[in-house]
């Protein structure tokens, strides 16, 4: 299907704002909540589906405070897909096709991310949608290569991991490939432990709940 915009105010944008709504995933019903609030403070470039919930946990104030402990904050792009949120349904994982995504990652960045992995430091990926781009723009040999891609990269036990070190990811739904992919890296036993734990709890899932930070 194609749909053609006729837009007599030249702000096709700005329109498409007042006339839309933030594009709040099924489960969050009854909300008075705006785009600002389904935002992370340090969005740039329009182009996802859906906020990448990890970073919803971070305030311009929380950040201040990790570059002053020494924390080098770096940021990446990925305009998040549907395809993300898709449930896997084939009887084999394998089997399940991952949408590809657009990234992109800019020279400075790679350079700062190349020094830090020579330099032995740890890289803490916020959210799964930055461990997409990590692991996709990164190869042994030639480090971290800048510029823009699709990655439709799918993450599951089993997968070699290339040079994230640690990650702070939310609650994940059941069946959905970013469970898989947080298994992959702290391992299934520990991922099923700490998922009954926030279940006994009470922990929130899913957008806006709670995160949790795998080292």
């Amino acid at each position: 299907m194609l749909i053609r915009f006729n837009s007599k105010a030249g702000n096709l944008d700005e329109e498409l704002k007042l006339a839309g709504a933030p594009p709040f995933p099924p489960y969050i019903k009854n909300t008075k909540a705006g785009f600002d609030d389904y935002q992370t403070v340090y969005a740039k470039d329009e182009g996802s589906v859906a906020a990448p919930t990890a970073g919803l946990h971070f305030t311009d104030r929380l950040l201040d405070e990790l570059r002053e402990k020494g924390v080098q904050i770096l940021f990446v792009t990925l305009h998040v897909g549907l395809g993300t949120f898709l449930p896997i349904k084939t009887p084999i994982v394998e089997d399940h096709k991952m949408h590809s995504e657009v990234f992109s990652l800019d020279e400075k960045t790679a350079n700062l991310l190349n020094m830090a992995v020579k330099e032995g430091k740890r890289l803490v990926a916020v959210g799964t949608t930055s461990v997409r781009v990590l692991e996709s723009a990164y190869d042994q040999i030639n480090g971290f290569r800048p510029g823009f891609g699709e990655t439709d990269i799918f993450i599951y036990p089993g997968y070699k991991w290339k040079c994230v070190g640690g990650l702070i990811t939310n609650f994940h739904l059941p069946k959905s490939s970013l469970l898989l992919l947080v298994s992959s890296f702290g391992g299934k036993d520990r991922i099923l432990e700490a998922y009954s734990e926030a279940i006994r709890l009470k922990y929130r899932f899913y957008s806006f709940g709670d995160a949790m930070l795998i080292i």
